[in-house]
């Protein structure tokens, strides 16, 4: 428990770091991206309360970095591009519960202008999750 009150207290340079590293492909095997939406998914549950002011940052850079694992035609494996959307949709799913259904609220314009199959496919679960 003590790991979560540490947390907060540097909740934002945690966020910087999340940011930056979402921001970045670190090559095929993405580990530092997987380890962070890792590191991302505790930091909301540690967290809890103090996440929903942080949508405005996270929820763009999750999202972004959704379109950027679906549109790379890089080396990334198939299996390690379904990790990574697998687990920003996760991110948002702990947002989703954690702002009252805000991102669900966030995400309906996203939903209906985004063309991409895989990307609103992960934005439907966030929206069917309870």
């Amino acid at each position: 428990h003590r790991l979560g009150i540490l947390m907060v207290r540097h909740l934002k340079r945690l966020e910087r770091v999340i940011l930056g590293y979402l921001e970045v492909s670190d090559g095929p095997e993405e580990e530092a991206r997987l380890g962070i939406l890792e590191t991302l998914q505790c930091t909301i549950e540690h967290a809890w309360p103090r996440m929903p002011c942080r949508l405005a940052v996270l929820l763009p850079a999750l999202l972004k970095m959704m379109w950027d694992v679906h549109t790379e035609h890089g080396p990334t494996p198939e299996p390690v591009k379904a990790a990574l959307l697998q687990g920003a949709t996760e991110c948002l799913i702990l947002l989703d519960r954690c702002s009252q259904g805000q991102v669900k609220v966030l995400l309906e314009g996203v939903y209906s202008s985004c063309e991409e199959n895989r990307v609103r496919e992960c934005i439907r679960k966030v929206q069917e999750s309870t």
